[in-house]
C-alpha cells in the first residue's frame, strides 16, 4: 500500500489515529528502509508516530521489516555453546562515564562473544565507539563480527544504510522516531542472542517489555545510564529478564542510592573513561556493584538460553 495511505491512518492526531497491524507496519517500515518514501513522507511518518506512539504490533512489524533487511552477523558468533550477547549503544554519555565498553569487556573476560552496535545520534555526547577505539577495538563489518569470545563493534550504517538514515532524521526535526526504540530491540545476528536492552524514560519500560514478549526475544531490560544499556554505578536499577518471550525474573531496584565508586571519573570524556575501564579490568579498581549484578544476570540468562537450546536439539 502507498505510504500516504498509512500516514492517513497514523497521522490523525493522538485521539483520531489508529494503530497498524503487524503486516501493515512491516510494509510501511520496509518502504522507508528501502528508500521508497520521499523526505516529506519520512518526516510525516516520524512526526505522526511521535504524536501517536508505537503500539506493540507496530513495533513488532517494524522489527520484522528491519530483520529481513539487515546485513546479519553470521551464525557461530557465540562462544562455548553460549549465545552471543548483543548490546545496542545509541545514547552516549553526557554527565556520567559511558561504561558500555566495561560491561562488554567484563562479559568477554567471562568467555562470552559480545556484539555492540550503534552510532552517534547527537553532537554533544561521548559515544561508545570513541571509547572502544581507545581500548583497541575498532569497527568491523557484520560478516567479520564473529569468531568466539571477545568484543566486536558494528556501526549501524554497516548493518543497514536506510536504518542509519532514519536515525539521522532526528538531527533535522529534533524529535525521536520509532527507529530510536527499534535499535534497542533488534537482533543483528543470524542466530538467537541475549539482548541487553534499556530505556530512558519509565513510560517505555512497559512498551519495550511488551514488544520483547510479543516477538519471543531473550533479553535483560533495564533503565540504563543516560539511556545506555549499562547499570548506573550509583544505584542498582530494576531489571527484567525475558527468555523466548516469557518473563523469568523481575529484579527490584535497590533501596536508595549505593555508594558511587570513590575513583569514578568526575568527567566523561573518552580518554578518561578508557583509563578508568583499563584500571577496573586490571583490578586496580573494583567493578562497580550495580554492573557486577548486571553481569551476573546476563550470564544467568545466557546459561538458561544455552540449556534450553541444547534440550531442543
Amino acid at each position: 500500500m502507498p505510504i500516504g495511505n498509512y500516514i492517513k491512518v497514523i497521522g490523525r492526531g493522538k485521539e483520531g489515529a489508529r494503530p497498524l497491524d503487524r503486516v501493515q507496519a512491516a510494509d510501511l517500515f520496509g518502504q522507508i528502509l528501502d528508500g521508497a518514501a520521499s523526505d516529506l513522507e519520512v518526516g510525516a511518518f516520524c512526526v505522526a508516530m511521535r504524536i501517536k506512539g508505537e503500539s506493540t504490533e507496530e513495533m513488532a512489524g517494524f522489527l520484522d521489516a528491519t530483520h529481513q533487511r539487515l546485513r546479519q552477523i553470521p551464525r557461530g558468533v557465540g562462544a562455548n555453546h553460549m549465545p552471543p550477547i548483543v548490546i545496542p549503544s545509541y545514547n552516549g554519555a553526557r554527565r556520567l562515564p559511558g561504561l558500555v565498553p566495561l560491561l562488554a569487556l567484563l562479559l568477554a573476560r567471562e568467555g562470552f562473544a559480545v556484539v555492540i552496535h550503534g552510532t552517534p545520534t547527537e553532537s554533544r555526547r561521548v559515544f561508545t565507539a570513541e571509547v572502544l577505539q581507545l581500548l583497541g577495538i575498532n569497527p568491523c563489518p557484520p560478516e567479520r563480527a564473529w569468531g568466539g569470545a571477545g568484543v566486536r563493534y558494528v556501526p549501524t550504517e554497516w548493518l543497514h544504510t536506510g536504518l542509519h538514515q532514519l536515525l539521522e532524521v532526528r538531527r533535522t526535526i529534533q524529535l525521536r522516531n520509532p527507529a530510536h526504540s527499534l535499535v534497542k530491540l533488534m537482533n543483528p545476528c543470524a542466530e538467537n542472542c541475549v539482548l541487553v536492552s534499556s530505556y530512558t524514560h519509565p513510560e517505555y519500560a512497559e512498551s519495550m517489555q511488551a514488544t520483547l514478549q510479543h516477538t519471543g526475544a531473550t533479553a535483560l531490560l533495564l533503565r540504563g545510564t543516560e539511556g545506555e544499556a549499562v547499570a548506573d554505578v550509583r544505584r542498582a536499577p530494576a531489571m527484567t529478564s525475558v527468555h523466548s518471550g516469557t518473563v523469568l525474573h523481575r529484579y527490584t531496584a535497590a533501596e536508595g542510592a549505593v555508594a558511587a565508586p570513590a575513583n569514578l571519573p568526575a568527567v566523561c570524556d573518552a580518554e578518561t573513561t578508557a583509563r578508568y575501564i583499563d584500571d577496573v579490568l586490571a583490578q586496580r579498581l573494583p567493578i562497580p556493584q550495580p554492573i557486577a549484578l548486571q553481569l551476573e544476570r546476563i550470564a544467568a540468562l545466557a546459561q538458561t538460553s544455552a540449556q534450553n537450546q541444547a534440550k531442543s536439539t
